[in-house]
């Protein structure tokens, strides 16, 4: 029986192109994972740090004593970083003489406004990459597929006989191509699609906290007058 090629010979055999394509959908893979990987800890430790905030936040605590203590903390995550700035713009607004309730809250909607965009960015930081490295993988792998099949069928036109032993080298070596852009498209695509996910879910709390609290200090600004 002839022997077959392994994967790591098809590879090794494949015209420079195609090993260039197959180098690039390797490297792109194992960037997507190790993204993939960073972001699932990061979004894991921003949601334990959601859940204990707002158990903490609205168990009746004093929020200037816990503005104090937050804001000697080196760093912040999402949430705590929103109190603190608006908590911070709300005293320093509220202690200017005559100053109207109407104007300290839009001075505080507009500090958590910036805080939360920032929060956004940091929570969608990576999840460009992998949308980029999902949609083009496929069609770059399929390059690389395309690019081998002609050299192998370019090929025929120097032998005298053509038969699939001498040509199924050359298209098994092309469609190695194929199989890596799936293989680095398919991961970065549901990682995707499930940190987008939860970063709507979070972003969403996100709003109704900058909500809630607004409304709080709404209430405290009234209520100096």
């Amino acid at each position: 029986m002839p022997e077959q090629l392994s994967v790591f010979e098809l590879v090794a055999n494949a015209s420079l192109l195609v090993q260039l394509v197959m180098a690039s959908l390797l490297l792109a893979s194992v960037f997507s994972w190790v993204m993939i990987f960073q972001r699932w800890f990061y979004l894991r430790r921003v949601q334990n740090s959601v859940d204990e905030f707002e158990e903490y936040f609205w168990s009746g605590i004093d929020l200037r004593a816990f503005y104090t203590e937050l804001e000697g903390h080196d760093e912040l995550t999402g949430i705590e970083g929103m109190f603190v700035a608006g908590f911070k713009e709300y005293t320093r607004l509220s202690e200017q003489s005559g100053a109207e309730p109407e104007s300290i809250m839009q001075g505080v909607q507009r500090v958590m406004r910036v805080a939360l965009n920032r929060e956004e960015e940091k929570l969608e930081k990576h999840l460009a990459f992998l949308a980029t490295v999902g949609s083009t993988s496929p069609y770059v792998g399929l390059f690389g597929t395309v690019w081998g099949i002609m050299n192998s069928f370019r090929s025929l036109a120097n032998m005298s006989q053509a038969t699939l032993a001498s040509v199924a080298p050359g298209i098994s070596e092309a469609l190695v191509a194929t199989a890596m852009g799936l293989f680095a498209a398919i991961p970065a695509v549901i990682g995707y699609n499930r940190f987008s996910a939860r970063v709507e879910v979070l972003m969403k709390r996100y709003d109704a906290f900058c909500d809630e609290f607004s409304s709080v200090l709404h209430r405290a600004a009234h209520a100096k007058r």
